[in-house]
């Protein structure tokens, strides 16, 4: 058996699969253990309980007992999965953080946390989570905002709000700010934290629970009738890193083996870099120190953690990285860890190479970003590729891998530049490592601020991708992309999911609410003659979960009319679009929805080719 997938394009070409039956991808279910199964549960057992509405369950009981505390839910939802079997890695540190302070403020007796598990967030569609999310009728909904699930978050917003009126909705995390209009232009919350959030979120949430305004606290805004009121003037944030224990030892993130363990020892950043995020926060570095970090990963490590991610912003320019490096190597001598981090190639030395492997670091990211010196000048990053490829030198020396990267977009380069920046890769024996992406103009960063004036337009939704800059056209990113893929032998950016899952759902069936990712098979010796009744499931399953990522696939015995693939392909460009809908727009393709043929025998060769 072989299998062709592409993605719903701009093409007019459909996925073809050379046969009907068994389209699991047979080495992904034996490593994962038949996942699918598994996200089934949840789905079912959620579906199951869903008789009639959500609240309507609870409000009886609910209307003659006075809660003793109010009820706080907070949600993080994942990187959209690209497939069924595909892990998301979503752990929801963000999340687990405020409910930490809420119960270091002092608040627990008068608010109950409960942090919704990835189980839910990673496998239920929209309807389902929504109703996991308001089944309690909480007082208050947190969302945690990435660029990757902001759309779908304020979706699930609403229709908290629509099952539960009387639920309060916070939003917060790096998608917040004054500058992004886009976040606070949608409906869904009612109250907007910016910035580094535990100390305002605790007051936020005590105002909340003694029936108080937060309007005028710092970094906070309040939605009124004409829409977000201004965020509060909010200093820098300053509180030291042990005011609050970590979210996995309070109990509110469970430490999986399955998954990366994240974890903070610096907050704040010295580098000023335009196109990052991190300056936002702050340039003062607060900081766990040696002893307090090593007994963390000490306490994580006995809690069945296998691999820490650590979050800090460049790990080895914080204070004491050499003690802290000898201190890992202690507390890792089983080499029970791996671990992970983000440096820069600047002050590394060969010592520390060597104690980065005795610690467990088998592989880093170092940023190259450019070649181009007064490009990194002009956007405030500094350091020099030769300084890059020095380091890289003597970590693979130690035998770490490396994930260097490099920016395709910045204002200053040239196409020439970039291609320059690939020999480099190539010259040096990191081309196999490079990791080669568009710029994305993020909210709060510096360079969004001044792009106007620098000459840079972009997408005002997420991923927020470059679109041209006074040295690159939209055709010479998109022509430069491809030139590096063809340079480097292979795709830069996200593939299309790679199989299909077999079964999936009845299309002629009527239509339920399922999982984030869902197949709907159309079961036809002639699809074109059903073709009303394909559209109006395809409709449905659009109304139900319109952030899911969507298989239609079709599966006949005979050739059918093309129009038909026009037509499937019109009603999913008609659906809401997401981060994942957009984020290979570049290419013409769409990895949240795409279209698939299962061929049942032997086809006409030009049918397949038009096809």
């Amino acid at each position: 058996m072989t299998l062709a997938c592409r993605p719903l394009d701009d093409r007019s070409r459909a996925a073809r699969v050379s046969a009907p039956r068994r389209l699991l991808d047979v080495a992904a279910e034996q490593e994962e253990g038949r996942p699918h199964a598994k996200v089934a549960e949840p789905v079912e057992q959620l579906r199951r309980g869903r008789t009639g509405p959500v609240i309507e369950r609870q409000r009886e009981h609910r209307s003659t007992i006075l809660a003793a505390v109010k009820k706080l839910c907070l949600v993080q939802l994942p990187v959209p999965p690209p497939a069924a079997l595909a892990a998301t890695g979503n752990v929801p540190l963000a999340a687990g953080c405020l409910g930490v302070a809420v119960r270091v403020h002092g608040l627990e007796k008068r608010l109950e946390v409960e942090v919704i598990e990835p189980a839910a967030t990673d496998a239920l569609g929209d309807t389902l989570l929504a109703d996991r999310i308001a089944r309690q009728e909480p007082d208050l909904v947190g969302f945690s905002l990435y660029l990757w699930n902001s759309e779908r978050s304020l979706h699930l917003a609403r229709e908290v709000k629509r099952r539960s009126p009387r639920t309060q909705v916070l939003i917060g995390g790096p998608e917040v700010g004054p500058d992004n209009t886009f976040i606070l232009r949608q409906g869904g919350a009612d109250i907007a934290v910016t910035g580094e959030a535990e100390d305002t979120f605790a007051r936020v949430t005590s105002a909340l629970v003694e029936e108080r305004s937060p309007a005028d606290i710092p970094g906070v805004a309040q939605r009124g009738p004409l829409g977000f009121t201004a965020f509060a003037l909010q200093p820098a944030a300053n509180f030291p890193l042990t005011d609050y224990p970590s979210p996995y030892l309070a109990d509110l993130v469970p430490v999986d083996p399955r998954r990366s363990t994240y974890v903070e020892t610096v907050r704040g950043c010295r580098s000023h870099c335009t196109f990052c995020f991190y300056p936002r926060s702050s340039s003062v570095l607060r900081l766990l120190d040696v002893e307090k970090s090593a007994a963390l990963i000490a306490a994580l490590r006995d809690r069945g953690a296998r691999e820490v991610v650590f979050l800090d912003p460049t790990f080895n320019h914080r204070p004491e990285f050499d003690p802290l490096l000898d201190a890992l190597i202690r507390e890792n001598a089983a080499r029970a860890l791996t671990f992970f981090a983000e440096i820069r190639a600047e002050g590394l030395t060969a010592q520390q190479a060597r104690k980065l492997k005795r610690a467990g670091f088998d592989r880093l990211e170092i940023g190259l970003q450019s070649v181009n010196r007064e490009t990194l000048k002009r956007v405030k990053r500094g350091g020099s590729p030769e300084k890059v490829a020095e380091a890289a030198r003597m970590l693979h020396g130690e035998g770490i891998e490396l994930l260097v990267d490099l920016i395709v977009g910045l204002p200053g380069d040239t196409p020439e530049d970039v291609l320059r920046g690939i020999e480099f890769l190539e010259a040096n024996g990191l081309a196999g490592e490079a990791q080669v992406f568009p710029l994305s103009l993020l909210p709060g960063t510096a360079m969004r601020a001044t792009a106007g004036q620098d000459g840079v337009a972009f997408d005002p939704a997420p991923p927020y991708r470059v679109r041209r800059t006074a040295t690159f056209s939209e055709e010479a990113l998109v022509e430069t992309l491809l030139a590096a893929e063809d340079r480097l032998g292979r795709r830069l950016d996200e593939w299309p999911r790679p199989h299909l899952v077999d079964g999936g759902l009845d299309g002629f069936a009527p239509q339920e609410p399922s999982a984030q990712h869902v197949a709907l098979w159309f079961r036809t010796a002639d699809p074109f003659t059903r073709r009303g009744e394909i559209l109006r499931a395809i409709d449905a399953r659009l109304r139900l979960d319109p952030y899911a990522t969507l298989d239609v696939v079709l599966c006949s015995d005979a050739p059918f009319p093309l129009d038909l693939l026009d037509l499937i392909r019109r009603r999913l460009r008609d659906a809401p679009e997401s981060y994942v809908s957009r984020v290979l727009g570049h290419r013409g393709e769409d990895l949240q929805r795409r279209i698939a043929v299962v061929l049942c025998g032997p086809q006409p060769p030009d049918w397949i080719e038009a096809a």
